[in-house]
Formats: structure tokens, sequence, C-alpha cells
């Protein structure tokens, strides 16, 4: 591990915006001390709490966070030395609103309660081809999602991959979920929105190769059971970027 990821390392523990919780400090600890408390014991207020899943580096985290000061935004993402970016930019500019969760997504519903949570964006996901449970718009998700989501909490999707643009719309439909936006190129669609201005740093890497970006907006409603759509989608026609560095 190189000296620079270990001074990362080393920065989070002394962030007081950055909670780390992997699966083994759950096991200890059995309970995270936020849950339910995000609102009255961390942001102090009563602002609505989004949270970027798989957030990266945190550039929608950051940038969400200065478009609307009177929102809560906070970045969940495994990977720290990526984390370290965005949790040292909000730092350096004394946000109150950004807080970051290093932790895994499958644990999401050990850190909020139901309710809890507004709005979730997921940013440049892996669209998992062939791994329909590691698929972040996909039925296993969707249902812990439900787990800390408000009434009518929205999902947000920001993607590349075609093949996660697909299956998500038929996620959408096979479940009955009501759709806000569906567009498969983003930036000639009209869509206006100037939070769907922010460009990450794999957004910018996919532009500039020419690939459109689609974006999905839907109502998660809760529901008794969920359904997997049975489609067969064309797979990716080209390798996406290293979305681990």
């Amino acid at each position: 591990m190189g000296k620079n990821k270990l001074q990362k390392f080393d920065d989070l523990k002394s962030f007081s915006h950055v909670f780390q919780y992997p699966f083994a400090r759950l096991q200890v600890e059995k309970s995270f001390p936020l849950k339910g408390l995000w609102n009255r014991q961390f942001f102090g207020n009563d602002n609505p709490i989004i949270l970027e899943l798989g957030c990266g580096r945190g550039e929608y985290t950051v940038g969400l966070a200065k478009f609307f000061p009177e929102k809560n935004f906070i970045g969940v993402d495994v990977k720290g030395a990526r984390m370290w970016t965005g949790a040292k930019e909000s730092l350096e500019l004394g946000m109150k609103n950004v807080a970051f969760l290093r932790t895994d997504i499958e644990l999401i519903a050990n850190f909020f309660d139901k309710g809890e949570v507004s709005e979730i964006w997921l940013t440049f996901p892996d669209p998992q081809m062939k791994k329909v449970n590691k698929r972040l718009t996909g039925t296993r998700f969707i249902s812990l999602y439900n787990q800390i989501l408000a009434d009518n909490g929205v999902i947000h999707l920001k993607t590349d991959s075609n093949f996660m643009f697909t299956y998500t719309k038929e996620m959408i439909r096979a479940n009955r979920f009501p759709l806000a936006v569906c567009t498969d190129d983003l930036y000639h669609s009209g869509v206006t929105d100037k939070i769907l201005s922010i460009q990450t740093y794999y957004e910018q890497q996919w532009l500039d190769r020419g690939l459109n970006i689609k974006y999905i907006q839907f109502i998660c409603e809760p529901r008794e059971k969920l359904i997997e759509p049975d489609i067969e989608i064309e797979p990716d026609a080209y390798r996406s970027y290293n979305r681990r560095r």
C-alpha cells in the first residue's frame, strides 16, 4: 500500500464527518449510534437526507450539497482512498450538510431507520452484467432501499451503461414504479435541471469517448413482492474504466 493511500486513511480517521463501519466493526458493536438520529445528533436540523451510494470520490455528494444547503447529503462507499477527495474538500469548505459513510452498500439498512432517507443517487455503478444480485438497481437492492426510504422516496440513476439503463427500465416496468424522467442521452434531452450538470471523474472520461449519458428518476414505492425482470439484454460493447481508482 502506497504512502499516499496510508496518509488518506489516517486523514479519514480524524475527519469528524466520516464514519467508518465495515462489517467486522458492526459485528463487534452490534449497532450504529446514529441510526434514526442523523438529523438530531449529527446535522442538527430536520432537513431531508439524500444518499449517494457508491460515491467514489464524492463529486456528486459535495456538488449536490453546494447546490442545496437546505438538504443533507451522505456519500457511501467501501473505498476510503477514493472517498478522501470529497471528504477533504467538504471539510476545507466548512460544509455542515455533508457526511461520508465507509461501508458496504449491502449493509445500508444498519445505518438508517425506515423513512430516514428521502432520495438515493446511484452515479455510474458497475452494471454487474453477470451478477444480478450485485446490481444496484436489482430487486435485492431495491428491497434494501425500501427499508430506509421515506414514502415516495426517489431513486436517481446516472450511467454510461446501456445494459444498466435497459435493465433498470425493465425493473421499473415490471414493478410498476412511477417513472419521472428517463432519457438515453441526457445532455441532448432538453432536461435542464442543474443538478444533472455535475460530472464525476469517470463521467468526463466517458463523454470524452463519445458515449451518451443515461438518466432515470423513479419513485420507489413499497411492494409486497418485487419482480425481477425476465429479459435478455445485450451486453455493453465496450469496457468501462476501472471504477476502483
